[in-house]
């Protein structure tokens, strides 16, 4: 048995996979976020480790003769966040996650700082990154600063939490601008360039890469007859592409989580940093992960949920199946920034086309059309870095809903296939990658790609009348710094 642990922004979530690769069992327990300030978002770790160990605490009451026989574990997390700790391994403020915007003035100084960063890490400088974070704490939290013995992004703190070791893999630290990508080590010159050295760094390992291994009084808690390995695990979307399969070339996918994006493994770096395409290592080695990023995505959907007073289910369900046209109203989804291709924390999303007609339905399938817009400006930054999609599947929370893919079908102009269980891809991706840290499996029997249950084909009416859209959509982008 395995289990498969994702540290998401808004839930963790934790499954419980056998020999077969059939989920068990599942449970998530919600998180939190708080937000200071405009652009300022932030979480407390101590919710991650309660949230994990409720998730646990209630596979054993359900399941415990599976939990016993738990034998790998492994890790996926939201990545960029920056749980800075003290020399007793304890948290000194709030973590600052992915989504922040407050750090773009340290992104400048970032990049004067070391003019090698595009090339050595293969990203562009954007406030989401971790290093930003570090130099925006040593000027305005100056004693957080200097009490900081170590960095840790948050499934690394959780994994130091459960075994007492320091470990990061290297598909999540490609998201703090302190990896040489090439390499797959940490890079001195970028460490230098915030204060910091490989003494406030925890040790890398692969992702399919035994780490370490649970704690023994955690093993007791949850009835475990042994003590796990703990693989390296990895950044959520790089979990979400072992989840279904995507370890090759020509393997593109779209994760409709809180945040969204455009991901393409590939067997060589094909960045493009000018136009805030991400570089991130993959989870299995000599593989990497191109991706278009996008702040907001399913979050959206939850905003206007939130706005109108129903559930998500209910905007949706009047929808249909299909779209029958685009809507008549705009939607801009920069929530909180984006990033692919503007990388703009300032600017914020839109409604464009309001008038005396405009019913609920329209406002919301603005909303979806608005995400996948924005992902087609995720496909064209790939494009531009030699990267071509000719079809994609689909993760997330998002993927549940069948019109929203059939949007982004028509809108991408390419099949869109959706997964039985594809919402948990990153706990399950994790999973397969807590079993390849223990048994030494070859990574293509083990990372093999699930049933899909059902593909989204372009229509090609909508896909010209989609198209035709799409300039009038980017015109309204306006940027604000």
């Amino acid at each position: 048995m395995y289990l498969g642990i994702d540290l998401g922004t808004s839930a963790v979530k934790t499954v419980l996979v056998d020999g077969a690769q059939r989920v068990i069992a599942s449970e998530s327990r919600p998180l939190t976020t708080a937000s200071p300030l405009s652009g300022y978002f932030e979480q407390d770790p101590a919710q991650w480790i309660d949230a994990t160990f409720a998730t646990l605490d209630a596979l054993k009451a359900t399941h415990a003769g599976e939990l016993a026989a738990v034998e790998g574990i492994g890790l996926s997390g939201q990545m960029h966040g920056a749980t800075l700790l003290d020399a007793s391994s304890r948290p000194l403020r709030p973590c600052i996650l992915w989504n922040d915007g407050r750090s773009a003035a340290e992104c400048r100084v970032l990049e004067r700082r070391w003019p090698a960063l595009r090339a050595i890490s293969g990203n562009k400088a954007m406030p989401g990154f971790t290093a930003p974070k570090l130099l925006w704490i040593a000027t305005h939290e100056p004693d957080i600063f200097a009490a900081t013995k170590l960095v840790l992004l948050p499934k690394a703190y959780l994994r130091l939490v459960l075994s007492g070791e320091a470990i990061e893999d290297v598909s999540d630290a490609s998201g703090s601008l302190w990896l040489d990508a090439a390499r797959r080590d940490w890079s001195d010159a970028a460490l230098a360039a915030t204060g910091l050295s490989r003494d406030h760094m925890p040790r890398l390992v692969e992702g399919c890469a035994p780490a370490t291994t649970l704690r023994g009084e955690l093993a007791r808690r949850w009835g475990m007859t042994g003590q796990p390995v703990i693989a390296g695990g990895a950044g959520d979307n790089p979990a979400g592409a072992v989840g279904i399969g995507a370890i090759r070339p020509g393997t593109a996918f779209v994760s409709l989580g809180t945040s969204g994006a455009l991901l393409a493994p590939t067997s060589r770096i094909a960045a493009n940093p000018d136009r805030a395409v991400h570089t991130f290592c993959h989870a299995i080695p000599d593989m990497w992960i191109q991706a278009g990023a996008i702040l907001s995505a399913a979050s959206c959907l939850a905003w206007i949920a939130r706005l109108f007073g129903a559930t998500e289910a209910e905007l949706l369900a009047p929808l249909g199946s299909r779209p029958q046209a685009p809507s008549p109203v705009s939607f801009l989804p920069y929530l909180a920034g984006e990033r692919t291709p503007h990388d703009d924390p300032a600017v914020r999303g839109m409604l464009d086309g309001l008038s005396h007609g405009t019913d609920r339905g329209s406002i919301v399938q603005a909303v979806l059309e608005g995400v996948a817009f924005a992902l087609a400006d995720c496909r064209d930054a790939l494009a531009d870095a030699g990267i071509a999609m000719t079809e994609a599947d689909a993760i997330g929370g998002g993927s549940r809903s069948g019109f929203w893919l059939s949007v982004l079908a028509n809108v991408l102009n390419v099949p869109v296939h959706r997964f039985a269980g594809g919402e948990t891809g990153a706990a399950f991706g994790a999973a397969r990658l807590g079993r390849l840290a223990v048994t030494g499996e070859a990574i293509a029997a083990v990372c093999t790609r699930p049933r899909r249950i059902e593909t989204f084909e372009p229509d090609a009416r909508l896909v010209d009348a989609y198209a035709e859209r799409l300039p009038a959509w980017r015109a309204l982008y306006r940027p604000r710094h």
